[in-house]
């Protein structure tokens, strides 16, 4: 009973754990994921941090925007006070009271015409002057008397409204040039992450492209050396032949190994600009010879003006910034107004019956007017500074222009001499594995020797991965040249949209 109990849970947790061990094997043997040229940098473009980061901060910039351009609207505060007397307020009214003796007769008629016109039966003569006296109250020694209550309640709207304010249009304009910056600056570090991946994905293609280059020589050489070995246990050739292929076998496979781990190093490499895992298994698809026949087409359709070049375009937007900061202190000499009003409800009371306050609402309304007249001369020195920045920044434009019209020479007089590199290379290959098949069957036929052979063999690897990195060379410098140019693929587009 206990066995078959045993049985029964092992198939329980079998069918409970199935599905997902079934998962797990399934996500272990998912197969690689086939990169292109293309497909590298739209991954690129969506998921690395840094393009995330620069896309964020123009939202941040357009916030700020909307921040700025709430002033222009009026602020509408709901406010509440409440003050509590700890000693009252003393007042002094000299000959108040003298004179209120002296209206006493005034007093006193008004108070018989109140009685007689009174329908109250219990108002009794002095009534009117007995109220006045309890809520007067009784003056001090020096002619000072108190005045206010213990509570002091006050609520309403208070309303601030800048009508006239040139230094905030201003300002306004500025943010729209930050908005305009960061755009650019988003636009820049793509630039700049189309031509790492670029660059990355070409220095996959040439490790693996050398890699193949480095096999087949290891191959060859492998197969001279069974060759010469079921030679020399024939007795055809001699011991140091079959030595000297030997070591030349050994000679290759560190070289084989040291490439292998330039593949591996430049994948990482390419998977990191990308933003994904890097145990994520992929294949870059493609080689260098896919390039071959677009070289000299991309030299003769290179537009080598600047007009998108990103640091020229950030450098005229912060140009441009200075000189709405220019105007923005000459508008510090212009006027401004502004209205205000308010509407309160104060209550003033000795205890806390809610209930029985009585709240008299007051209100006003005010325009204030302020015209700058003296500062010290703080405007007009920030003036004089913004000019004499502004002059500098002339000059460093020059500078910069210069400076990108030599990069730009410097990267199509190396493309030029890469592709003069590459297509002579490609001849130096073909007469290289000509020289190679000549010389194999020479010493086959044992005319030639295996030192001739050997140098055959390292002329035609060393050809092909000279053409190899011509191409590579060649690919790179473009990259550099459409950066400096501020070429935009078409996936930028794609993106922005």
């Amino acid at each position: 009973m206990k066995i078959g109990l045993g049985k029964k849970m092992s198939t329980a947790l079998i069918a409970i754990f199935a599905p997902f061990m079934a998962n797990a094997q399934s996500e272990r043997q998912a197969p690689p994921l086939a990169i292109d040229l293309e497909k590298a940098i739209e991954i690129a473009l969506s998921e690395n941090p840094t393009v995330k980061v620069a896309d964020m901060e123009v939202q941040k910039k357009k916030y700020a925007k909307k921040s700025a351009q709430s002033a222009l609207y009026p602020q509408i505060d709901l406010e509440g006070t409440y003050t509590r007397a700890i000693k009252k307020q003393v007042m002094y009214m000299d000959g108040a009271f003298d004179m209120g003796q002296s209206m006493k007769p005034l007093l006193d008629g008004i108070e018989d015409v109140l009685m007689e016109k009174t329908s109250s039966p219990n108002y009794n003569e002095g009534d009117l002057m007995n109220a006045i006296a309890a809520n007067t109250p009784p003056p001090s020694g020096d002619g000072s008397i108190t005045i206010g209550r213990d509570n002091t309640w006050q609520g309403g709207f208070n309303v601030q409204w800048a009508l006239i304010t040139p230094t905030l249009w201003k300002s306004i304009q500025l943010t729209s040039l930050d908005i305009e910056l960061a755009v650019e600056n988003a636009r820049a570090s793509k630039i700049n992450m189309i031509n790492s991946v670029r660059k990355s994905y070409y220095g996959v293609l040439l490790a693996k492209d050398s890699y193949k280059v480095l096999q087949q020589s290891y191959d060859n050489a492998l197969l001279n050396y069974k060759s010469i070995k079921s030679k020399y246990e024939q007795g055809i050739v001699s011991e140091f032949d079959m030595i000297r292929a030997d070591v030349n076998v050994k000679n290759i496979k560190p070289n084989l190994i040291q490439t292998q781990n330039a593949y591996n190093l430049s994948t990482l490499n390419l998977k990191a600009l990308m933003g994904i895992d890097v145990d994520q298994e992929i294949t870059v698809e493609g080689s260098l010879l896919d390039y071959e026949d677009a070289l000299y087409k991309d030299i003769l359709s290179a537009d080598t003006t600047l007009q998108n070049n990103s640091d020229l375009r950030q450098f005229d937007i912060q140009t441009h910034q200075l000189q709405k900061s220019l105007e923005l202190y000459k508008a510090q000499y212009l006027p401004t107004l502004a209205v205000m009003g308010n509407y309160t409800f104060m209550s003033m009371n000795n205890n806390f019956k809610f209930g029985d306050y009585k709240w008299n609402p007051y209100s006003n309304i005010s325009v204030a007017l302020s015209i700058p007249i003296f500062d010290g001369l703080k405007k007009h020195n920030d003036i004089k500074q913004t000019k004499v920045s502004l002059e500098q920044m002339k000059w460093q434009r020059e500078d910069i222009v210069r400076n990108l019209q030599l990069a730009i020479n410097s990267n199509v007089n190396n493309m030029t001499n890469y592709v003069e590199q590459v297509f002579s290379t490609k001849d130096v290959i073909v007469q290289a594995r000509k020289g190679y098949e000549i010389s194999q069957k020479l010493y086959d036929t044992g005319v030639g020797t295996l030192i001739e052979l050997n140098d055959a063999q390292l002329g035609l690897t060393q050809a092909s991965l000279a053409f190899n990195q011509a191409i590579y060379n060649y690919l790179a410098s473009k990259a550099d040249l459409d950066k400096t140019l501020g070429i935009t693929p078409e996936i930028i587009t794609e993106n922005n949209k």
